[in-house]
C-alpha cells in the first residue's frame, strides 16, 4: 500500500494539530511557581548626596527662611547647600534664557542639578 503525498501532508497536519491540542489542555499543569524574594536587611546609603552646609556659615539661609531662586542673586544662590558659583551662574543663566521658574522642581532642568540636589534644597527654596 502506497501513501500519496496528499495523505502524507493530512497525516502531518493531523499530528501537528494533536501536539498543539495537548499542549493546549496540559499548559496548566507544568507551570513553574512563582519565585518569591525575601530580604534579610535594608540597604542605606552611607554618605550624603548633598554635603551639609555648616551651622556657623554666616551666608546660610537660617531656619524657615527661603530663596526665591526667580529673584535671588549669585551670593543668594551660592549659599544654598550644594550650589557653588558654577551652579549658581547655570540657574541664572537658566533663567534668564528660559523665563522664570514656576515650580521649584523645575530647577532640575538646570545643567548640573538632579533629583538629589534638589532634595537637599528644597527646604531652602521658593519661586513667585
Amino acid at each position: 500500500m502506497k501513501i500519496s503525498r496528499l495523505e502524507w501532508i493530512t497525516i502531518l497536519l493531523c499530528a501537528v494539530f494533536l501536539a498543539f491540542a495537548a499542549g493546549w489542555f496540559l499548559r496548566g499543569r507544568s507551570a513553574a511557581q512563582p519565585v518569591r524574594v525575601e530580604t534579610q536587611r535594608v540597604l542605606a546609603q552611607e554618605t550624603p548626596l548633598v554635603p551639609a552646609l555648616p551651622a556657623s556659615s554666616p551666608e546660610a539661609p537660617e531656619a524657615g527662611e527661603k530663596i526665591n531662586i526667580n529673584t535671588a542673586q549669585l551670593e543668594e544662590l551660592t549659599a544654598l547647600p550644594g550650589i557653588g558659583e558654577k551652579r549658581a551662574r547655570d540657574i541664572i543663566a537658566y533663567r534668564t534664557q528660559n523665563g522664570p521658574f514656576r515650580i521649584p522642581e523645575d530647577l532640575t532642568r538646570v545643567s548640573g542639578i538632579g533629583e538629589g540636589i534638589l532634595e537637599g534644597l528644597i527646604d531652602y527654596i521658593t519661586v513667585s
